[in-house]
């Protein structure tokens, strides 16, 4: 990726016993700017998902049993608005994926491509939920020009949807705990974060796994376990714009991963 041939740094080992003519490069890219946009990315996401969860709550009402379709129909445009965040949060979460997947390889491939899968599949039930929430502005439209009997179905269609768009969500951000799981593991044990920072998100990532899950089971606890884990994404887009990836934690990684090809 381009991305990935930017502020480059090469460190030189020299190891015991071997005269200077024969030290050994070893490839350490710093990544600097993927830390940079990563956390950017965070913070992005962060915003435009609370602003949009603000629109849709506003508008739709309390989902899960129906959508307020009298309200949908008099802020169509400001629901599509809404939606519009939510895509735009889509595609930061495809992102986080394609930017961390050289630096997550360097530790081990297999967890690379299961972020990488992860997040592709977490963007795509947000993406559907996005979905079932747009649906709602055409009944909306045909509710207010119905009679009382077609009102009736179309808003039992509204409930559906509004239970499609809880349960998309839902799943999504239980693919989102696996792929943080993930993601804080490798940052955990290559050390390109400190330990506590790493372990915060450990911890936060699996409160929102289980948290979700029990969700979807009707236990009511979704959005309280999604604080942790929320918190930690803020604090991280911060933290990777202002200090990145530990060099150190790069350097090792460069060392323990040196038969991987590097040159891309």
């Amino acid at each position: 990726m381009a991305v990935d041939q930017i502020d480059r740094s090469v460190v030189i080992e020299r190891p015991r016993g071997i005269a200077s003519s024969q030290t050994v490069p070893v490839g350490v890219k710093t990544f600097r700017t993927t830390a940079k946009i990563v956390g950017a990315v965070y913070l992005a996401g962060f915003v435009v998902g609370l602003v949009g969860s603000g629109l849709f709550q506003s508008i739709l009402g309390a989902t899960g049993a129906s959508a307020n379709l009298p309200a949908v129909a008099a802020s169509s445009a400001l629901l599509a608005f809404g939606a519009i965040l939510w895509l735009m949060a889509v595609a930061g979460d495809a992102a986080h994926g394609v930017l961390m997947f050289p630096i997550l390889r360097r530790y081990h491939e297999r967890i690379a491509f299961g972020y990488l899968a992860a997040r592709i599949v977490d963007a795509v039930f947000i993406a559907v939920m996005v979905l079932f929430v747009l649906l709602q502005i055409p009944l909306a439209s045909a509710f207010v020009k119905a009679t009382v009997t077609d009102a009736s179905f179309l808003q039992t269609v509204s409930g559906l949807f509004a239970q499609g768009q809880v349960y998309a969500y839902d799943i999504g951000m239980i693919t989102l705990g696996v792929s943080g799981l993930m993601l804080c593991y490798t940052l955990y044990r290559a050390k390109l974060l400190p330990r506590l920072v790493a372990g915060w998100g450990l911890l936060g990532y699996a409160i929102l796994f289980v948290g979700m899950l029990s969700e979807v089971m009707g236990s009511g606890l979704g959005l309280a376990s999604s604080i942790p884990g929320g918190l930690w994404e803020v604090f991280m887009g911060v933290w990777l714009i202002a200090k990145g990836f530990s060099s150190s934690g790069l350097a090792q990684l460069g060392k323990d991963t040196s038969k991987i090809d590097t040159a891309r």
